[in-house]
């Protein structure tokens, strides 16, 4: 599926489950935009002291930077970004605005 990097279209909804292209030092990839621990709003997330983890904003759990980039694999091409989703082919699919945090935005 191929979506904006920024600006209104810049979320993939697949199957209910929301995704942002984010970039950090650590490099740019392609995220859940919820937190794997209560669903959280992951793309607003901050960076922890060490830079290597995002922070959920609810509750403050911490998720590897690593992890996340090896989640979805996804090109970015200019201002679109193509990426490769789980689940099934056929999943219902919608585009959206999310902001992103200062360290997302990157």
């Amino acid at each position: 599926m191929t979506f904006s990097v920024a600006g209104r279209n810049n979320c993939a909804v697949v199957a209910g489950e929301p995704y942002v292209y984010a970039r950090t030092d650590e490099g740019a990839f392609v995220m859940r935009a919820r937190c794997p621990h209560r669903g959280g709003p992951l793309h607003l997330a901050g960076l922890s002291p060490e830079r290597n983890r995002l922070v959920c904003p609810w509750h403050e759990r911490k998720t590897s930077l690593t992890r996340l980039r090896q989640e979805i694999p996804a090109v970015r091409r200019g201002d679109i970004v193509t990426a490769v989703f789980p689940g099934q082919p056929d999943a219902a699919v919608g585009f959206g605005h999310r902001p992103l945090s200062v360290d997302l935005a990157g």
